[in-house]
């Protein structure tokens, strides 16, 4: 699965995002193959565009099938839903919020459910995240592509 978090920010640039994901309501049960961890913090480089910072001010998930609601961008933050459909399908409520342009926090909270097989399987998520901004160029890195707003 994609990092489900979010990389906030003010600069575009290359940025260092922090993710530590915690299932609430896995569909797979825990002990068994292929079970989603039990968390622990992933770090990787996230390329956030100027195009991302006008439209979200922050870099919305690359999550499949969903598009942005309620999107309300504050100074020193943002939030939004993210409806998804398909494979899994529900909302996600996304904060962010920063104190200066090279430093963001953020939350992603998902509740809905997960096709497996021809079952649909309960699941919900969070996503805390933390990221430091490296520098204006992302070297190979590619920013996600925009995520459509309804």
């Amino acid at each position: 699965m994609t990092v489900l978090a979010m990389a906030q920010g003010r600069k575009a640039g290359l940025w260092d995002l922090t993710t530590t994901m915690t299932w609430l309501v896995s569909p797979i049960p825990a002990g068994m193959p292929g079970s989603p961890a039990a968390g622990g913090a992933h770090t990787m480089p996230v390329c956030l565009t100027q195009q991302q910072i006008d439209k979200y001010a922050a870099i919305i998930p690359p999550i499949g099938d969903c598009h942005v609601t309620n999107l309300v961008k504050k100074a020193n933050g943002m939030t939004a839903d993210l409806v998804c459909t398909g494979k899994m399908s529900g909302t996600a409520s996304l904060e962010s919020s920063w104190t200066d342009d090279e430093h963001a926090t953020g939350k992603v909270h998902f509740v809905g459910s997960m096709q497996m097989g021809p079952n649909n399987k309960p699941i919900e998520w969070t996503t805390a995240s933390s990221s430091v901004y490296k520098g204006a160029d992302c070297g190979s890195v590619k920013p996600n592509p925009l995520t459509p707003e309804k």
